[in-house]
This record gives C-alpha cells, structure tokens and sequence, in this order.
C-alpha cells in the first residue's frame, strides 16, 4: 500500500487504484480501476474523516463565506474571528492559559522550537523523536543530547552530565536545559513515562516540551493526551505541542502552556510571522470536532478507540506476534525485522482486502523492521476480526509468528534442564 494513490476518504475502508507493473518499478500504469481494502493505515483515530455530516455541512458554509484560503500571514491580514476562537477553545480543552495555532503541523515542531531556545541552551532529546523535532532542534543552534528511547535512567544521567560539564569549551552554565520528547510514539506505539519525567524536571529544574500530535485525542479518559492519562495537571509542562491532522480529521498544529510564552512565540515564531494562516474551513473543522469530543458522543469515540486498540493487540500477542506498544495506543508496531517480508506481506495482504503499511530504516532501527497498523474508532470488532484472520494467516505462510519460537526455545530449554537435573 505504500505510495499507492486513494480514490475515497481514509474511513474504515479505503479505495485504492489498482496499478500494473512489469519493469521492476521503472514504468507503472494505472488502469482506471479501484479495490476496497480495510483501512489500518491512516490516523483517523475518532473517525471524523467524513464527507458528509452536520460538520462537513459547517465547513462547506465557512468556504461560502471566507474562501479556501486567507492569502495572508498572521500578522497582517491573516488573522480571522475563527483563529482566536480556536485557540482560546484548544487552551479550554487542554486546561491551560493560552495556545497559538498554525496552519501545517510538521512546522509547528521544525519552526517554532529556535523560537524558544537557542545557542548557549541544551536539548535534551529521545532518540525516537520525530524528524520535525529532529529539524527544530537542529535549526535552534543550540546544543544537542540524545537520550536512550523512554529510558528515564539515561535521560537523568544525561541531565547530570549537562550539569557538571556545562557548556562545551567554556563550561559555562547552560542558560536553559530542555527536554524534548513526544507524548505518544509514531513508529513504537510507547507512552512517554511522564510521571517520572516530570519528577526529573522538578528536581533538576529543566524544562519540558512534550509533542502530542499521536496522543492528542486519542489518550486518556477524556482524549486530552498523556497528562490527563496519568493525571498530571497540564500546567506543570511548560510547553504542549499537537496537530490537528490525527484525531481531528483536519490539518495544522497547535503550541499550549502560560500566556507570557505564547504571547513571546507570537512575537518570536518564523511560522507565525511568514506562513499563511490556517484557512477558515480547517479552522471550522477543528472547532465543530473540539465540541463533539467535549460531549458524551465524543466520549464514547474515545472509549471504543481505546478498546480496540487493547483488542487488536491482545489478539495479535496471543497469536504469537511480536507488537510493541502500550495497551491504549493506537499505533500497533508488529515486528516482521526480515526486509524480505515486508512487501510480500503488504502485496499479498492488499489482494486479501487489508491495507497496510511497511516501516523500515531511517524511520526506524534497520533491526527492527516492521508492519504499523493504526486502529480507529470507526473500526467495528468483526472489521478487527477480518484483518487479524489475515495477518494470521500470513503470519503463519510467511513464518514470522517470532513469539511462538521464543516460547518454543524457552520451553524446550526448560526440558532439557529438567533431563539434566533428573
């Protein structure tokens, strides 16, 4: 499925064109016809991927009255009644003081981090970060450390290290330290361990910027993210940062924290200050999506994402995979690590009626190869159904059930042992 065109909307199913090759790739041709498959690819976590409904009806009317785009940046004509409304709503939803919004979520990250930090400063980063964090910390100039992924341990290390030596040559005190991580990872489906990240932040007085753009929508009881997962007030981390693209069914990112930040960013921000604003209609989509998740209906969108991300995995483990991940993640990382299998599998499970995507390295360890399935709320239990008999299926002809050869090693070990001790 990877780079194949789509005629429909990324919902449960999902049209894709059906194309012909037989020149190793060199000329592929498009017949003009589709195949239905299953949809485990796209983020569409609550589902609000639509084309019709008493919202797409809201966004059609904001296209009738502002147009399809604002053709200014913010600071000068760019700025509309459906920004500020916006922002101060995603602020409410997180439970901060304020927000700032942008129109494309990968430059939230890349473009707005030099805004905070800077030479003479200290990044501290998880290795798994996401290239947009990757970019806007490399752009700040400032320092750089890279800690082991969601290993609190190295990161404390890494943190008294800075401390003792502080800056290279001078060894002057770092002017600020900053961790830098994401609430929800894209390509291991992991939660941040965000009470003892903020334990080290406390004790060593560093700051915290936490990218949610997985986790936004998707974690915790009421969809607000890795602090409302485990009950930290939101207030306590000093920057926020999320897309719209996920859970929202919409585009553009957003940065949450206190009034005095987000007024320096607006000040400060090459995206704010150069790009075009978010479009009317984009905006109107986010709106009428914070209001349902904000009510019982979205309530119970969260719930049955969560169950089926639980689901899905459990299943998937009993049948010998190997998955990484948190139980509530949506993002399910099946580990298939031969090169080879990868694009059998997605191949043969396309003909099957599954849509799926291969991972393979810069986005991850080349080791550590992988399928990644994305679970929606729009997925129904016999959906899950279907597409676990695939992989089944295909687990077993392409032998990588990895799992069961682990339990089968270590039960054949304790035989032996047995034998001998005997």
């Amino acid at each position: 499925m990877f780079g194949i065109p789509i005629t429909s909307i990324p919902n449960s199913h999902v049209e894709l064109m059906n194309f012909e090759n037989d020149s190793f790739n060199r000329c592929i041709r498009f017949p003009g016809t589709t195949q239905k498959c299953l949809n485990l690819v796209s983020y569409n976590y609550l589902g609000f991927s639509e084309n019709q409904g008493p919202r797409l009806q809201k966004v059609a009317e904001t296209i009738k009255k502002c147009g399809s785009s604002t053709g200014a940046v913010r600071n000068e004509l760019g700025t509309l009644d459906y920004h500020i409304k916006l922002e101060k709503m995603v602020a409410k939803y997180l439970g901060v003081e304020d927000s700032i919004i942008f129109g494309m979520g990968f430059a939230t990250n890349s473009l707005n981090i030099s805004a905070i930090i800077g030479q003479g400063s200290l990044i501290i980063s998880d290795q798994y970060n996401h290239a947009s964090l990757a970019l806007g910390c490399k752009l700040s100039n400032a320092s750089i450390k890279v800690f082991k992924h969601n290993d609190t341990i190295d990161l404390e290390q890494k943190i008294v290290e800075a401390l003792a030596d502080g800056q290279p040559g001078t060894h002057e005190k770092w002017k600020k330290i900053i961790i830098v991580l994401e609430g929800l990872y894209s390509m291991e489906g992991t939660l941040v361990d965000l009470p003892e990240v903020m334990r080290l932040k406390k004790k060593y007085k560093t700051y915290l910027y936490v990218d949610e753009a997985h986790s936004i929508g998707a974690i915790g009881k009421t969809g607000r993210g890795v602090c409302d997962h485990f009950g930290i007030d939101p207030r306590e981390v000093d920057i926020l940062m999320g897309t719209f693209t996920k859970s929202f069914g919409s585009a553009g990112g957003y940065l949450a924290g206190k009034k005095s930040l987000i007024n320096y960013i607006r000040v400060n921000s090459h995206s704010f200050a150069y790009a075009s604003s978010m479009a009317a209609p984009i905006a109107q989509q986010i709106l009428s999506v914070l209001e349902v998740i904000m009510t019982k209906e979205g309530q119970m969108r969260i719930s049955t994402l969560q169950e089926n991300s639980r689901y899905f995995r459990k299943r998937l483990r009993q049948l010998g995979f190997i998955v990484y991940g948190d139980n509530t993640s949506p993002v399910v990382p099946l580990l298939i690590f031969l090169p080879g299998l990868l694009k059998n599998f997605v191949k043969e499970a396309r003909i099957l009626g599954l849509g799926c995507i291969p991972v393979g390295y810069p986005a991850t360890d080349f080791t550590g190869l992988r399928l990644r399935f994305c679970i929606s709320a729009c997925h129904t239990r016999e959906m899950l159904d279907q597409a676990i008999r695939i992989i089944d299926h295909l687990g077993d002809k392409m032998s990588f059930k990895f799992a069961l050869r682990n339990q089968w090693f270590s039960n054949s070990i304790e035989k032996i042992e047995k034998i001998f001790i005997q």
